[in-house]
């Protein structure tokens, strides 16, 4: 029973399951939420907690509502319509449509007569948000007079205000990106993610691969390797002295046992024995880093990873199966047969995002860790550190085709006679040193 179980939630990796983590985005977009789904989690929307239960056993990309039933309120599945909006596109509205416009309107706070006492007494009796938006639109008095465009915006911001919705989102290396960058930009170095698909393009990421990285932007670049990698080859994140750093951001791939197995770490000096000890310590600042400390801190691996496509009987219960076959955690060491094939055969490539270190004192360790004609990439914040390392590898002339990349990215609203650039979007997106290695006596 629990290899059936297990079975199914690796062929149906689209589908929810009990323990799994998922990206809620509310609103859409206005809050972005990291969460675990488990019976007794809850997820606060305004001033109330709803539980997470509706989610388990969904598709990643549902949409929820709030609903009020016999018990409060809670989330419930919704269908949008088909016609997708209100806004009917036909010969009739465009002549109407250019009868009206908002010249006339006066915002005066005196055009709704719904008062909030009667919102209230609405909520008590059981009323849908729906309702409740509909009934603000039958007693607003400048509502028949505003354009469509007018009309959608007020329906939009009333919906989101009494009946917000919450969108199921699968956590995967873009959508982890985005929230990341959106939400806390220190944790993950400011890498967009344009910056992230150029790391991992330049690096030749592919199935089968032994890519070796230095990954202190939470794990975020560990999990995006792990998941190119899809099972194949391994993903080695090297450190520097006897701890690792923090990939607490792994977690949020819902990663199986199979590709766990093939994240690993292991120490500079574990890789190589020509490969020098970097005096760079935590109270040491580096080349091109602000003075403020770095909200990455290094820190002990965390709490065993748990299982996060454990076998569950009927009762809920883990199988003993389960018990016995724990699945593995990603970041273990690596083992000395793992070491040694690699010290012999050198990576297929190297990806550095360290924001905190300089780039060059960790190149002219790594490089040498790697196969000849191997391609690396290294993302930093700011230019003059790249500059500087791609300076010092060409008179050492440990690499040829290096080049400085700046990634560019717009963003487009595209709706109906309104598609114009986003007015609010990331005009910065870091830099990346790029090349291959090459022999030199």
């Amino acid at each position: 029973m629990s290899q059936i179980i297990e079975s199914n939630s690796i062929q149906n990796p689209r589908v929810t399951w009990e323990g799994c983590n998922v990206l809620l985005d509310i609103n859409d977009g206005d809050r972005l939420v990291f969460a675990r789904l488990t019976p007794g989690s809850t997820l606060k929307i305004g001033n109330k907690n709803y539980s997470l239960r509706p989610l388990i056993g969904c598709p990643f990309g549902s949409l929820f509502q709030i609903d009020n039933g016999n018990e409060g309120p809670y989330l419930s599945r919704f269908v949008p319509a088909a016609e997708g909006n209100n806004i009917e596109e036909n010969d009739n509205c465009e002549i109407s449509e250019e009868l009206r416009d908002n010249r006339a309107l006066i915002d005066n706070n005196k055009a709704q007569s719904l008062t909030g006492e009667v919102i209230d007494e609405m909520r008590r009796h059981g009323a849908k948000g729906d309702e409740i938006i509909e009934a603000l639109i039958a007693n607003s008095s400048t509502f028949e007079k505003k354009t469509l465009f007018s009309q959608e915006k007020y329906r939009v911001k009333k919906q989101k205000k009494y009946a917000p919705r919450v969108l199921l989102r699968r956590p995967f290396t873009r959508s982890i990106c985005e929230a990341y960058f959106k939400k806390y930009p220190t944790r993950i170095g400011f890498m967009r993610v344009d910056t992230l698909s150029l790391l991992l393009s330049m690096a030749n990421v592919t199935a089968n691969s032994d890519i070796l990285v230095a990954d202190m932007v939470g794990g975020l670049l560990t999990g995006a390797v792990a998941e190119r990698l899809g099972g194949t080859g391994y993903v080695c994140n090297a450190f520097i002295g006897a701890t690792p750093y923090s990939t607490e951001i792994v977690r949020m791939f819902n990663f199986n046992s199979d590709t766990c197995r093939r994240i690993v770490c292991a120490s500079l000096n574990d890789l190589g024995e020509t490969s020098k000890q970097i005096g760079v310590h935590e109270d040491t600042p580096s080349v091109g880093s602000n003075d403020q400390t770095s909200s990455i801190s290094i820190v002990e691996i965390p709490e065993p990873y748990e299982n996060q496509v454990a076998a569950v009987d009927h009762n809920g219960t883990v199988s003993p199966m389960n018990k016995i076959n724990k699945a593995s955690k990603p970041g273990e060491r690596a083992s000395e047969e793992t070491l040694k094939l690699w010290k012999e055969n050198g990576f297929s490539s190297l990806i550095i995002a360290a924001p905190d270190l300089d780039p060059w004192r960790l190149v002219k360790d790594m490089l040498p860790l790697l196969s000849y004609s191997a391609p690396f990439a290294i993302y930093h914040q700011y230019l003059q550190p790249l500059a500087t390392c791609m300076h010092n590898l060409q008179l050492e002339k440990m690499a040829i085709g290096l080049q400085i990349s700046e990634p560019w990215l717009r963003e487009y609203q595209v709706l109906p006679s309104r598609s114009h650039p986003c007015m609010q979007m990331s005009s910065f997106g870091g830099y990346i040193l790029s090349g291959t290695r090459i022999f030199s006596s």
